[in-house]
């Protein structure tokens, strides 16, 4: 039964890229879905493609060994998903339309700039690659660890390839329309899975919620306490380290995508309304998972099983409190999580090569039909990249997952402060953008190797600030930006006003 609730969703994931597979005419097509995507599908699929496994594994996980404090992190992607659809989101699809009807993030920055030699679309489209080839490992690797934990007949590596080989079939034959589409179906199957499993756990255990918080009560008042980590008082700096998250959110590739690709600039209020109720639901009712998973563990079993990995719990409790088939359907939602972040990662990273690069070249420059040439090369750099990280996860150890959060700063810290300033200050200059890029990029690898330690400070937080100051000091100490650039963002800024 278990067995046969993955076959139904992986058939309804395929039938997705299939139907969309002769629905895909040119590039704006298969990497911006033609932006013509309805606010629910762009919401639901942006949060999709942004939460992974760590929503239905990583964040339970995490409070029910530490407590309520690991939610901190939580009310971080919150407030900054929030804010990013606020200040990011109209702005980004007008103004990637009026500069050049950029198609990518690198792009944007690129014709935003009016950069003749590339260097802009160069570095980020670089900067893509090299993370995303990371990102899409741990969701390998996630996928694998998943289906061999339901199935442990099943060889890691082969559960890993059985993963990837879905997500690439998929994201290979419909593009963006593919990925969105199936994110959304994955989101519902997500929020509703993460709701179902605690109201059952509680329902399910003798007594109720007044059983499992007898079951807590052992745990001492620190468990349920905001301001505790693991029993222990938290600082302020791991309090707004947690919380520092949320800049990450202006500057990643896979979910600003989304913005570019909405059909009206006007629908945007609409998608951020969806958008934030599903994150509020998702992440309360994820803590819920660990909270009530402990008292659960506390109650029938005494405490946490030895060897018990604390990640696991939503998938033991679906198999615990569940019959089978139902059970299948819950556990393919945490490879929904899982694939709809590698097929959107898998996508901007093709695009970036494809589009950013490729596309540009002398070569491109001489042939005919090249927007199907470039649509075909876009599919088979998919499963390069795909094959790239399938070997990084498979030869790459486990550290892969702790890549996540450097990947994450990298990005928010090398994109973030560099979108605010296109979207939000015209004087910015070329010389102002290149250096915002590349110290926010720097900056993170720094500090994680020197400072993080010692200070305690998640690198994305002084890197971010770092890369806006070198922004903003070298675009006022250099030339004001060309009339063509003024006149293009002025124009911008009557059409959000329009």
């Amino acid at each position: 039964m278990v067995l046969l609730a993955f076959i139904i969703y992986f058939v309804v994931v395929l039938g997705i890229g299939f139907y969309f597979y002769r629905r895909s005419h040119n590039m704006e097509e298969y990497i911006l879905g033609g932006r013509s995507m309805n606010p629910y599908v762009t919401a639901m699929s942006a949060q999709a493609s942004d939460m992974s496994s760590w929503l239905l594994m990583g964040l339970p996980g995490a409070v029910l060994l530490l407590g309520l404090g690991e939610a901190w992190i939580g009310i971080g992607l919150a407030i900054g998903s929030y804010l990013s659809w606020l200040l990011v989101a109209k702005k980004l699809r007008i103004h990637s339309e009026v500069a050049g009807n950029a198609l990518t993030v690198p792009e944007f920055f690129s014709n935003r700039f009016k950069d003749e030699r590339g260097i802009l679309r160069i570095v980020a489209a670089i900067i893509i690659l090299f993370f995303f080839v990371i990102y899409v490992a741990s969701g390998f690797k996630g996928c694998g660890v998943i289906f061999q934990t339901i199935f442990p007949e099943v060889p890691l590596v082969a559960a890993m390839i059985i993963g990837a080989l879905v997500v690439i079939a998929y994201t290979f034959m419909g593009g963006y329309k593919a990925i969105c589409w199936t994110d959304f179906f994955q989101a519902l199957l997500m929020v509703v899975a993460i709701v179902v499993v605690p109201i059952a756990t509680i329902g399910g255990t003798t007594g109720g919620w007044s059983a499992i918080e007898a079951g807590l009560n052992g745990l001492g008042t620190e468990f349920l306490n905001i301001f505790y980590d693991g029993g222990q008082a938290m600082s302020i700096i791991a309090i707004i380290s947690l919380l520092a998250w949320a800049f990450g959110y202006f500057g990643m590739p896979h979910v600003i995508v989304r913005y570019m690709a909405i059909k009206d600039p006007n629908q945007v209020k609409v998608a951020r309304r969806v958008s934030l109720i599903w994150i509020i639901i998702a992440l309360s009712f994820a803590i819920l998972v660990g909270i009530v998973g402990r008292g659960y563990l506390m109650i029938e079993y005494g405490g946490i099983p030895e060897g018990f990995n604390a990640e696991h719990i939503f998938v033991f409790l679906s198999g615990d409190l569940f019959p089978s088939l139902i059970a299948g359907i819950l556990y393919a939602a945490i490879l929904a999580a899982i694939m709809s972040t590698a097929d959107s990662q898998l996508l901007v990273a093709s695009s970036s090569i494809s589009n950013d690069l490729i596309s540009k070249t002398k070569w491109a420059k001489k042939q005919n039909h090249l927007e199907k040439k470039l649509m075909w090369i876009s599919r088979f750099i998919v499963i390069a990249v795909a094959i790239f990280a399938i070997i990084l996860a498979i030869f790459g150890g486990s550290n892969i997952m702790g890549l996540v959060s450097y990947a994450w700063a990298g990005f928010g810290a090398a994109f973030g402060p560099l979108m605010i300033l296109s979207l939000y200050w015209k004087r910015t200059t070329y010389a102002g953008a290149v250096a915002a890029m590349i110290v926010g990029f720097l900056s993170v690898i720094l500090w994680n190797s020197f400072l993080a330690g010692p200070t305690g400070i998640y690198e994305l937080l002084p890197a971010f600030f770092l890369s806006l100051i070198a922004g903003i000091i070298v675009s006022l100490v250099t030339k004001v930006p060309e009339q063509q650039i003024l006149d293009e963002f002025d124009e911008a800024k009557r059409l959000e006003s329009s």
